[in-house]
């Protein structure tokens, strides 16, 4: 399988899923869609998005 890296873009969305999600996992940010629970899907969603950004050309 061939990889490429991801455009800029998408690069800083997955930054900012990431850091929302780890954020609301360790900050009282008193935000219920962001901590609790919904934290572990942010930080998916940015992982997710990273590796298809892998794999996908152009995305």
């Amino acid at each position: 399988m061939k990889t490429n890296a991801p455009k800029t873009v998408t690069w800083i969305i997955c930054v900012v899923l990431l850091a929302i999600g780890l954020i609301g996992r360790m900050a009282n940010t008193g935000i219920s869609f962001i901590g609790g629970a919904n934290a572990f899907w942010w930080v998916f969603a940015g992982g997710v998005l990273s590796v298809l950004a892998s794999v996908i050309k152009g995305l």
